[in-house]
């Protein structure tokens, strides 16, 4: 029986790594651990090494490596808010070339290099990560390069382009931002990023909302579905919940909930954190994915815990009252996810199925990046809430980036490969851009 909140494991490398190990009492203990997942995190990323891509890891799949275009913008958001949750800027040098070289020759994280893997999901995970470095001060970059809230602001004028929510069921946006690409007549409710620039932000927050209660995409008991096709105007809706949906209209929520204080969007934050405890979260407060824990995972599927972690943390920042409910889920999942950290050639790699209490022999960059999101969360509280422009800020925007340039691009036949690559299940993109843009500059 582990005694007190001590996993009794070494807490330092030694010749011999048992496994991962973390004295939960300790806050030195937690982030040194979060150190070690971090650093074999990045063992899986090869862009600084001569030859190769920077920002990226290595794929996309069957034959390019194991992962998509968006794993890397996601990567760099998990290594974004662990430099800020526990101060250690070792990676920071590597996040913020990687950022840079994929921000697209338009500056709005489209490059066609990856064009056929593009949904409006990927290009939102780069998006979130630059908004993540606003609203720390992460290092600006110099004025000819790209700037991080002009990076989101560009994503999100392109991804609410009227000719990316045509074709029926009303507001949503369609998944898919190239025309040809399968599911681009797939309506998800996807997260574009964090902040913008004046009231109309706050007023498309809204209307994402309401659009997404009406299609039931949310419904009554606080179920959020992954959405429908326009094919059937939206109502047969697919009914698979992934936590990374709830997660990120949480987080808008919370960011909404902040500046306004309005009591309806603490209503909503306190009804989808019912909704994902309940489902996420169904035995001793441990993290678990119903859509794949009982069979098999995608790849995109084994990096949604830590990115529920991440945004509940976040949550828990910005709307005060839930904080100890979100730490009571963050520190029983934690404690299960490290205990099954024993895998690798050092003996302390994580696997996925944390509920299970052994490792499952599921390596990987996106298993890694979920422990690292626990783990750093477990810190959020002791660091500074997100900046704004008027408290600090000093990143640039320009509210027309990306106005320019065509939402999508008509091109050639997709690979089956490729269709995989913009298959990522996503969520109302809209809300939490507009929410975190409009907060942020406000």
């Amino acid at each position: 029986m582990i005694p007190s909140l001590v996993y009794l494991l070494p807490l330092y490398p030694l010749a011999t790594q048992a496994a991962l190990e973390v004295d939960f009492g300790s806050k030195a203990s937690i982030k040194q651990a979060a150190a070690q997942v971090a650093e074999d995190l990045l063992t899986y990323y090869h862009g600084d090494e001569p030859g190769q891509i920077p920002g990226i890891l290595p794929g996309p799949p069957p034959d390019g490596g194991d992962y998509y275009w968006w794993e890397g913008g996601a990567m760099w958001g998990a290594l974004l808010d662990y430099w800020h949750w526990t101060g250690d800027d070792t990676f920071n040098n590597k996040t913020y070339q990687g950022l840079l070289f994929q921000a697209g020759p338009n500056k709005d994280f489209v490059n066609n290099n990856w064009s056929f893997s593009l949904g409006n999901d990927d290009q939102a995970f780069w998006a979130m990560s630059a908004l993540i470095a606003a609203e720390t001060n992460f290092k600006d970059p110099p004025p000819e390069e790209a700037q991080w809230l002009a990076l989101a602001q560009a994503v999100w004028n392109e991804q609410t382009d009227d000719r990316l929510r045509d074709g029926g069921c009303g507001f949503g946006l369609r998944w898919q931002a190239v025309s040809l690409n399968p599911g681009f007549s797939y309506k998800n409710s996807a997260r574009l990023a964090r902040y913008t620039k004046n009231d109309t932000y706050l007023d498309w927050s809204i209307r994402t909302w309401d659009w997404l209660v009406a299609v039931k995409y949310i419904d009554k008991e606080w179920n959020v579905y992954d959405g429908a096709d326009i094919s059937n105007n939206c109502t047969e809706i697919v009914k698979q919940q992934f936590s990374y949906n709830a997660g990120v209209l949480l987080q808008g929520a919370a960011y909404l909930y902040n500046y306004t204080s309005d009591q309806i969007w603490l209503d909503r934050i306190n009804g989808l954190l019912d909704g994902i405890e309940r489902v996420f979260f169904p035995e001793n407060g441990i993290a678990y994915e119903p859509a794949c824990e009982g069979g098999v995972c995608t790849a995109d599927m084994l990096t949604y815990k830590g990115f529920l972690h991440r945004w509940m943390a976040y949550t828990a920042q910005l709307a005060p009252t839930t904080s100890d409910r979100v730490m009571r889920l963050t520190m029983s999942s934690a404690k299960a996810a490290v205990a099954q950290c024993t895998g690798g050639t050092n003996g302390r790699r994580c696997g996925f199925h944390w509920s299970s209490g052994k490792f499952d022999n599921l390596l990987g960059a996106g298993q890694q990046m979920n422990v690292l999101g626990v783990l750093s969360a477990l810190l959020a509280l002791d660091a500074t809430a997100p900046v704004t422009n008027g408290t600090g800020g000093t990143s640039k925007g320009d509210p027309n980036a990306g106005s320019s340039r065509s939402p999508y691009s008509e091109l050639s036949t997709i690979t089956t490969g490729d269709r995989a690559g913009a298959g990522i299940v996503t969520v109302a993109a809209i809300t939490l851009a507009s929410a975190s843009l409009w907060w942020m500059i406000k």
